[in-house]
C-alpha cells in the first residue's frame, strides 16, 4: 500500500513539473521582449496581437520578467500610441495599472517599472508620489529613464515631496552632466513643469550648472 501511494506521489510530482517547465518553456517563446526601461527610451512596443497571447499566459504566471515585459508592453500602448476615445483610453490605462501591479507583487525590485506605475497614474490624474519614490529605492536606472522621471516628477505633485526633491537631483545632475544631449528635454521639463517643480530645476541648476539655470529663467 505504501510503495502505492509513493508511486503514486511520484507520478504526480513528475506530472506537475513537466508542465511547470513546459508553461516555462512557452513563457520564454512568448515573452515580449520588451522592458520597463525601453518604454522610456523610445522603443516601439509588441503589436496588440502578441500581447493578447502573452497576456493569456500572464494571467496565471508567477515569471517576474514575463510578467513585468507585458506590464510594460501594455503601459506603452497606453502611454505612446494615440487613444481612440477618452473612456476607452481609461480603461486601458486601469488594465496596464493592474499588469504593472500584479508584475511588482511578484517582482518588486524593478524601478523603472515602478516609475511605469507613477507615469500611467500621472496620467490618469491619480496620485504618482508613492511610486515614483518607489523608483528611487528599487535601485539604478538608465539615463533615459532618470531623464523621464524628471519630467514625472516635475509635472506633478511628485515635487511637493522633500524626499523626492533630493532623490530627483541626482537624475538632474546627471542630466546636466550629458547636457548637448538632454538640454532639450530639460527645457521642456521645465516648460510643462508645475510651481514646484520649477523651483527644483532651478535650484539644482543654480548650484550644478548656473549657465544652464540662467537659460530657464528665460522661459
Amino acid at each position: 500500500m505504501n510503495m502505492i501511494l509513493l508511486r503514486a506521489i511520484g507520478i504526480s510530482t513528475a506530472i506537475v513539473l513537466a508542465l511547470h517547465a513546459s508553461v516555462e518553456f512557452y513563457g520564454d517563446l512568448i515573452r515580449p521582449n520588451f522592458r520597463a526601461s525601453d518604454l522610456f527610451s523610445g522603443e516601439i512596443p509588441p503589436e496588440k496581437a502578441k500581447l493578447a497571447t502573452a497576456g493569456r499566459l500572464a494571467s496565471y504566471s508567477w515569471d517576474g520578467d514575463l510578467l513585468a515585459n507585458y506590464a510594460a508592453a501594455m503601459a506603452a500602448d497606453v502611454l505612446h500610441r494615440p487613444a481612440t476615445d477618452a473612456g476607452g483610453r481609461a480603461s486601458e490605462n486601469k488594465a496596464a495599472q493592474a499588469a504593472v501591479v500584479a508584475a511588482l507583487k511578484v517582482s518588486p525590485i524593478r524601478p523603472a517599472l515602478w516609475l511605469t506605475l507613477g507615469t500611467l497614474q500621472t496620467q490618469a490624474g491619480e496620485a504618482a508620489t508613492p511610486a515614483v519614490k518607489m523608483s528611487y529605492l528599487t535601485g539604478s536606472v538608465p539615463i533615459d529613464v532618470a531623464m523621464s522621471r524628471v519630467r514625472t516628477v516635475t509635472s506633478g505633485a511628485a515635487a511637493t515631496d522633500e524626499e523626492i526633491r533630493l532623490l530627483a537631483q541626482s537624475d538632474i545632475r546627471t542630466a546636466l552632466a550629458n547636457r548637448s544631449r538632454y538640454e532639450p528635454l530639460l527645457v521642456a521639463a521645465y516648460v510643462q513643469a508645475t510651481p514646484q517643480g520649477k523651483s527644483l530645476l532651478l535650484e539644482t541648476t543654480k548650484v550644478t550648472d548656473p549657465k544652464f539655470n540662467e537659460i530657464l529663467r528665460r522661459y
